[in-house]
């Protein structure tokens, strides 16, 4: 077989999940590799795919190699799905499947994503490895590679393929009206989109939401800055907070966006996401993805297209803001009613803004910071900048550090594990749990009383 790798990562030969692919390439002697670097040359792909066309018809399979970025795939392989999609090539029939690296952080996302856009262009699709970063220089690692590769063949050869999961029902979009302009209040929200003159849609649910919003709003449209480039994942930043760009995003990040009181997503889905130049702004805030310099703030996202259909891209806007430690004011969509839903995001807004009813992390922050807390505790001789935050923010909380709960937790294990003692505590086990409680609930009682 032809096996067509597509290295989406930016540095392309010097790329860490491509040597994965390296190693199994020098094990299959029988199969035929080639790579197209389209991470790295993504810029001249853009101005002639016919390489890409050529290389695509001739393949059997096409092994997708990338680096996770913030939730999902680099803008890089964003981009280059979407000039896939847009060139008509025909891969009905053809297999795909997926090696990516990262420290776990969302890498489930990210293979949904490719794994939806691969159903889209009628592949058959065989679930990929999702392997930690150093896992290739291990033992385990090495036969999780090659057991990995072996199954995709023997599913080959068998004609095996994933179940298409994403199945999209009609959708027609809900024009929104605009209502007369509100009184505007103190503050400022910043709406962050990519709209175009195309987004109809799209397009009338800003101009409802700034109207019905008592807050006065600015509009930043990631169309008209110009981003010399997408994140190299050079780490440059990770010292000092700097990238190695010198476009000026760092500047236009804080400025035009984080001073704001709140943050607007707005955006029509495009290949199962938000598509490539929503990528590119995520990707370039790299650092902001650890570094939560957000967090408390309110968001909310106006979205147009079946965002119903998108379970992958409703995991990822909720685990976001979880991440970030975001209030998630509401997300209003065109799929049926834009004006109730708009407005209702609208009144949400203000009541966070007044109200900043944070509420504690469920398992998609609590994880995902986890996984950051100690990849920045390992990695802080190199990530300065983001050690710095974590102690400053009181992000290493780790449970080994709590000396007095651990030996609380030995001697209640040893009591229960006695049979004679568990006997004669009877529900008073129960009872000494509830003790901390049930002085904040006495304490409220005489605090009302008063």
């Amino acid at each position: 077989m032809r096996i067509l790798v597509i290295n989406g990562s930016p540095k392309g030969r010097y790329s860490i999940t491509w040597q994965t692919v390296n190693y199994i390439e020098k094990l299959d002697t029988r199969n035929e590799f080639v790579t197209i670097h389209a991470g790295q040359q993504i810029r001249k792909l853009e101005k002639d795919f016919s390489s890409v066309i050529e290389e695509v018809e001739k393949a059997d399979v096409l092994l997708f190699s990338y680096p996770v970025y913030t939730f999902i795939a680099p803008y890089q392989l964003h981009r280059f799905i979407q000039l896939l999609k847009q060139s008509g090539v025909d891969l009905r029939g053809k297999y795909a499947t997926q090696i990516t690296t990262s420290k776990h952080f969302y890498d489930v996302t990210a293979h949904r994503y490719v794994q939806d856009n691969c159903e889209d262009l009628g592949l058959k699709f065989v679930r990929g490895l999702s392997a930690d970063m150093d896992d290739l220089t291990k033992k385990k690692g090495q036969q999780e590679a090659v057991a990995f590769w072996k199954h995709f063949l023997w599913s080959v050869k068998k004609g095996y393929c994933e179940p298409v999961s994403y199945k999209p029902a009609s959708y027609t979009p809900v024009m929104a009206s605009v209502p007369q302009t509100a009184i505007e209040k103190a503050g400022e929200v910043v709406i962050v989109t990519d709209c175009t003159e195309n987004d109809i849609s799209l397009k009338a649910m800003i101009h409802r939401f700034t109207a019905v919003l008592p807050v006065k709003t600015k509009i930043v449209n990631l169309n008209e800055y110009p981003f010399s480039g997408g994140c190299l994942g050079c780490f440059n930043c990770a010292a000092d907070g700097k990238c190695i760009y010198k476009d000026g995003f760092d500047d236009f990040l804080r400025n035009e966006v984080q001073t704001g009181q709140a943050i607007i997503y707005a955006f029509s889905i495009k290949d199962h996401s938000m598509g490539s130049r929503f990528k590119l702004y995520d990707d370039r805030q790299f650092c902001n993805g650890h570094r939560t310099v957000t967090m408390g703030m309110p968001m909310g996202y106006l979205i147009s297209g079946p965002y119903g259909q998108e379970f992958n891209l409703q995991t990822i806007i909720e685990g976001r803001a979880q991440v970030g430690g975001n209030i998630l004011a509401g997300i209003a969509t065109d799929e049926t009613n834009p004006d109730r839903e708009i407005d209702m995001l609208a009144e949400n807004l203000v009541y966070s803004l007044e109200n900043k009813n944070t509420q504690p992390a469920n398992f998609w922050g609590v994880g995902g910071m986890k996984i950051f807390r100690d990849l920045i505790w390992q990695m802080q001789g190199m990530m300065k900048a983001d050690h710095k935050f974590y102690k400053r923010h009181g992000q290493y909380d780790f449970p080994q550090k709590k000396p007095g709960t651990m030996l609380f937790m030995y001697l209640v294990g040893a009591m229960i594990s006695n049979p004679k003692i568990k006997s004669k505590l009877g529900n008073n086990m129960n009872e000494g749990m509830l003790m901390p409680y049930k002085k904040v609930l006495d304490d409220l009682d005489k605090k009302m009383k008063k």
